[in-house]
């Protein structure tokens, strides 16, 4: 794998090394990869993608903790070659931060693509073997590929009754549309938008760049796509991009029917169980490498996003799904006070949402809700109505994507909840609720409590005073119960009347996802 080739002196970009390596990538052997450091190495990879639009050091940080996470799985993972390509890429990501957003999302993206390939390899070996073990796998594949719902079921069912070719059916026709539609999304023009797309759609058909129905297409002729895109070559990016479209649209094609069920997937061997499948060449199988970096993006023009077509609807219906189930779960641990399982679910809606459809990605407010997502992840002193403004966001967001009004009430709850919110919201209420002892002080004071109808106005404005007492008292002991993990102080948050228990004020974050 390689970088663009780079001017000593001025840094600048001089000329494109060849993309993409003709490696081998093949099945592993058997066995399980480590799934917690899997998905950590997910969330941090795309939390550095979030946290680079405000804070260079705050992506460092989550690169960091990515290259942990990937220390802890590499032992598992039996294709040597995907993580020597996920090293390189972790190098490029760093390395990336100090240029554009665009190359550092490029980058991540290329290696989630090199992460999904190896689960998606290395658990259908484990499948042939022994399908009953695969079960923690094959949800993390259905999370991975945005499988919901009725989906999921459906491939969970085939999983475990050992019908290998629907399953890699029913994955391969996920990525191939996800392929589908960052291709579309993508413009023989040179700017950061198509320039993200087409590093999407290559890490998504690297997934099942091995499957028999890919026909022509390569890897290759995505990272030459990338070339020509830097370069400024649109004459050969048109032809390229149509060129890809056209062999998508044969992938999708031959995908369109389910296979008969047996025990193989297709285009692969079923390993021998206990056994490794030796590390022989796969003709055609690459490892994507280092994009180039695109030159200038902000002097060029903002790509426009074609009308989305009713595959691509039903893909970007079930990719926001994930991001309102992940939600909904937050809503109600947070109802409850349980805040770390709340932010362990809103780190589920960041990952969600950073593997949408590329008709939600490109809508207006993405980068804001995924910035938002990150923020209410670390703040201290969770509660509902955070997470609910969370909620407001992504349906404004899918209402952007399909050309429909927005809520301007859920778009100023997002912004309010950013500043708000947390030490800030609990502290302004316990000034309050100590203000209010002022006027009973001094209505006593004044009057005495030796008149009857005076104390029992003065009770009667004690009972006013009463919400906001509690709301001040027990969410500052909530808070410090938060911030020392001590369950009994924070359940106090219970006690205050804004402790909100809806499951949800749209509605919607409970939705049932619409089938594949």
């Amino acid at each position: 794998m390689s970088l663009s080739i780079q001017d000593d002196r001025t840094g600048r970009v001089r000329a494109p090394m060849t993309l993409l390596a003709l490696a081998a990538l093949g099945l592993g052997g058997a066995g399980a990869q480590d799934l917690a450091a899997y998905s950590s190495l997910a969330q941090n990879l795309d939390g550095a993608v979030t946290a680079r639009a405000s804070s260079a050091q705050a992506a460092l940080a989550r690169l960091d903790a990515a290259q942990s996470a990937l220390d802890t799985l590499s032992p598992t993972l039996r294709n040597r070659q995907i993580v020597t390509g996920l090293k390189d890429a972790l190098g490029s990501s760093r390395a990336a931060l100090g240029r554009t957003p665009a190359e550092l999302e490029a980058q991540v993206l290329l290696a989630r693509g090199l992460m999904r390939k190896a689960l998606y390899d290395q658990t259908l070996a484990l499948l042939a073997s022994a399908p009953q073990n695969g079960s923690a796998e094959v949800r993390v594949l259905a999370r991975e590929f945005g499988l919901t719902g009725d989906a999921a079921a459906a491939l969970s069912s085939d999983a475990r009754a050992g019908r290998l070719e629907r399953t890699a059916w029913r994955l391969e026709r996920a990525a191939v549309q996800k392929v589908s539609a960052s291709l579309q999304a993508a413009r023989p023009a040179q700017n950061t938008a198509s320039y993200v797309n087409l590093a999407r759609a290559t890490g998504w058909f690297t997934v099942v760049q091995d499957s028999a129905g890919a026909g022509t297409l390569t890897v290759s002729q995505f990272g030459d796509a990338l070339r020509q895109l830097t370069a400024g070559d649109t004459a050969a990016l048109t032809t390229s991009l149509t060129t890809l479209r056209q062999g998508t649209a044969a992938f999708a094609a031959a995908l369109a029917s389910p296979p008969a069920a047996t025990g193989r997937a297709p285009g692969t061997q079923t390993p021998t169980p206990g056994a490794q499948t030796p590390g022989t060449q796969t003709p055609g199988a690459q490892t994507p490498t280092t994009p180039p970096a695109a030159t200038s993006p902000t002097e060029t023009t903002p790509v426009t996003t074609p009308p989305a077509t009713t595959p691509a609807t039903t893909d970007a219906a079930q990719g926001a799904a994930g991001v309102y189930a992940a939600l909904g779960r937050a809503l109600a641990a947070a109802g409850h006070a349980d805040n770390t399982s709340a932010r362990a679910a809103l780190a589920e809606a960041g990952t969600a949402l950073a593997g949408v459809p590329a008709d939600l990605r490109n809508a207006a407010g993405f980068d804001a809700l995924g910035s938002a997502i990150a923020g209410a992840q670390g703040r201290g002193a969770l509660r509902p109505s955070d997470v609910q403004a969370l909620i407001g966001g992504l349906a404004n967001l899918e209402n952007a994507a399909a050309g429909q009004p927005v809520s301007a009430l859920d778009g100023s709850s997002v912004g309010v909840s950013r500043w708000f919110s947390g030490w800030l919201r609990v502290l302004v209420f316990a000034l309050l609720a100590g203000l209010t002892v002022v006027p009973l002080y001094l209505l006593n004071l004044a009057f005495g409590g030796r008149n009857v109808y005076w104390r029992a106005i003065q009770g009667g404005l004690a009972l006013l005073m009463l919400p906001l007492f509690l709301e001040g008292l027990f969410g500052l002991l909530g808070a410090f119960g938060d911030l020392f993990g001590a369950a009994a102080l924070r359940n106090f948050t219970n006690l205050t009347l804004s402790q909100e228990r809806t499951p949800c004020r749209s509605g919607r974050c409970w939705a049932r996802p619409p089938s594949a």
